[in-house]
Parts: C-alpha cells; structure tokens; sequence
C-alpha cells in the first residue's frame, strides 16, 4: 500500500445553490464539486478520505471551513506547487480552496477540531436588503433592539441541553457548550450574532438565531429564549431562520500539533459516551 500524505483543505464556498456540505446522489453539493474536481486533476480515487470540520446544511456558507484528505506521497510530491491554481482554475467560481498544506497523520479535521464560530447577519432596515448582499444577509421586516438581543444571547451561554433547539436525531445527545453568542451592530447598520461551540447538532444555530429574534424585536420576552432550554423536546413555536444569512467562519484547533491525536480521542470517546 502506498504511503499516504494527509493534507488541510481550507475552503469557502457560497451556498446559495449547494445543497449542502455532504455528497447526495443527483445533489449539487460542496463535497461533491471538491472530489469531482479532485478526480479530474488527480485521477479518479487518488484522492482519499475527505472529512469535513462541520456539514453544513444547503444554503449556509463558509469563509473559514476545514477538511482533510490523504493523497499517495508520490502524488503530492509532484502536485504540491501548483494545484492550488490548478483547483483554483477547475473548480466552479462559488467555492475556493484557500489553502493547502500537509499535516500530521494525527490531524482530524471533525474530532481534533477544539471549537466551530458561526456569523448570522440581519438587517432590519426599512427598505430591506443591498441587493448585493441579499445571498448572505437575512432582510427582517421589524426593527430590532440590539440590547434585548444581547440580553436573550447571554441566557445561552455555557452548557445546556438545547433539546429545544435541535432537530432530534436518535440516540444522539443534545448536550452543547455555547462559550461565546453575542450581536453587534456593523457601523452600515447590519447586525451580526457570533455563535462559537465545541459542536452543534442540526440546525442549531439557526434556531437559536430565530428565537433571538423574535425576542429582539419584543414579540417575545427577552428571557424567552433561554426559558426554553427547560424543554426536552424542540419547541415547535421556535422558528429556524433562513440558511442564507449564516456562515461558518473559523473552525479552531490545538496549536501544538503534539495534540491533535489527543483532542480526536477525548472528541470521539465524549461523543461515544453522550451517544450511547
């Protein structure tokens, strides 16, 4: 068997027309593209293993996604200077591989990952949104209050069951740590919330983003989205805000290479024991 070289990808890609992160039989999705393009300049099956940091669902995007692949030494040995470009001119103008580079055989992008940020933007400008914006930017049609949203975002911090938030997925734990959720105010008047975790399950972010909302613009008590967290069960009055204003933008690892192994076995033996 040939020895392999396991390589970082960092990619971004526009979701707008992706039907999502994971390959789906007769689905444009990012995975996809990526192998398809791979196949094309590498030969087909040359490139293994592709693992994403995150999968995202059809229509988010990402700035700052992580994956990994394995490819024979001799293969990126005579690839490695130029197929950047070479992807950069095959692959379709709505994802980018940013970067490139060759990593331990330890380095998992999914289990050594140490934390996920996600950004959702909003206006709520009277007019709606820059119809050049209006792939990534959420168009609310009330006025939102930025500290009632601040005020909503900190009950969800720290580690909770957010069952109510979750698409529930059987013999999978809703137990998170949310260890940053907080909104601003761009000085063009676009809100953003940033939502940083050491994971999240299905459509998570959004949900929350969507119950944030409503309390922001005073249909809902502040406390009413933090409230939920008592529920075991999703809450069906929660409404899932739309893919398009969400994008993941930094997936973090240990600095030291050293830990890559050990944070993908705390990772796996975490998710094995909340799993059942």
């Amino acid at each position: 068997m040939d020895e392999r070289t396991r390589l970082r990808l960092d990619v971004a890609y526009d979701g707008t027309a992706f039907s999502g992160w994971a390959a789906q039989p007769q689905r444009r999705t990012v995975a996809g593209v990526l192998v398809e393009t791979l196949d094309l300049v590498l030969g087909t099956g040359v490139a293994t293993g592709l693992t994403v940091a995150g999968r995202t669902d059809a229509g988010v995007h990402a700035s700052g996604q992580v994956c990994h692949l394995d490819l024979p030494v001799h293969v990126w040995r005579a690839h490695e200077g130029r197929l950047l470009r070479r992807l950069a001119r095959l692959l379709p103008t709505d994802v980018r591989v940013r970067a490139m580079r060759a990593v331990p055989a330890t380095f998992d992008a999914r289990f050594s990952a140490t934390f996920r940020r996600y950004e959702y933007r909003v206006t709520d400008a009277p007019w709606g949104c820059d119809p050049l914006r209006r792939h990534e930017i959420l168009a609310w049609p009330r006025a939102l209050d930025l500290d009632r949203l601040t005020a909503a975002a900190a009950g969800l911090v720290g580690e909770h069951d957010f069952a109510a938030y979750c698409r529930r997925k059987e013999n999978a734990t809703t137990l998170r740590e949310v260890t940053r959720l907080d909104w601003r105010r761009d000085a063009d008047g676009i809100l953003v919330a940033t939502v940083q975790a050491d994971a999240f399950c299905q459509a998570m972010v959004r949900s929350l983003v969507g119950a944030m909302l409503v309390a922001g613009d005073g249909r809902r008590p502040v406390p009413w989205p933090a409230d939920l967290l008592a529920r075991r069960e999703r809450a069906s009055e929660v409404t899932v805000a739309p893919a398009h204003g969400l994008t993941l933008v930094e997936v973090g690892y240990p600095d030291d290479p050293a830990e890559y192994a050990r944070r993908a076995e705390a990772t796996r033996r975490l998710r094995v024991s909340a799993d059942g």
